[in-house]
């Protein structure tokens, strides 16, 4: 049996770096995410593909595990940085986009969004308990990445 939870997160957030300087953070996935909390391993599939596994949540046969790869496409003229899940990698769907807008010389205004999909070895019955447990984690997890990238600068 398994579970599917839907999640969708947005931030706004404003760094105190130059908008060059925080595209070229961002658009550099392997660099970002290095600011992003208990992910295990992140591999580079190649065309800007990157695998994510993160770190096993709970104890021993109850543990599950977030993998999923997405593709990633910056395009730093728009200000954009998107990316759209690969299927048959893992148990998630992952995409998203980071919108920049430059505010002054040093400081750069952000918008974040994404929305996934995990698909979860557990039993039906467990969805109702488990999707806002998910959803908590995930939401601490983006809280703990955007105060990383705002310490970054």
């Amino acid at each position: 049996m398994a579970i599917t939870v839907s999640i969708e997160l947005n931030r706004e957030l404003e760094i105190a770096g130059s908008y060059d300087e925080v595209f070229e953070l961002l658009a550099d996935v392997p660099r970002s995410a290095s600011y992003f909390p208990k992910v295990h391993k992140l591999t580079d599939l190649g065309d800007n593909i990157y695998r994510w596994e993160m770190e096993k949540v709970g104890i021993d046969k109850h543990a599950i595990q977030t993998v999923y790869a997405s593709q990633y496409f910056s395009d730093k003229e728009a200000g954009k940085i998107t990316w759209e899940p690969v299927k048959g990698e893992g148990n998630g769907l992952v995409r998203g986009s980071w919108q920049l807008t430059a505010k002054g010389d040093k400081a750069t205004a952000l918008k974040f969004h994404t929305s996934a999909e995990l698909t979860l070895p557990l039993p039906g019955l467990l969805k109702l308990a488990i999707s806002p447990v998910i959803k908590h984690e995930f939401n601490g997890l983006v809280d703990t990445y955007m105060n990383n990238l705002k310490k970054a600068f």
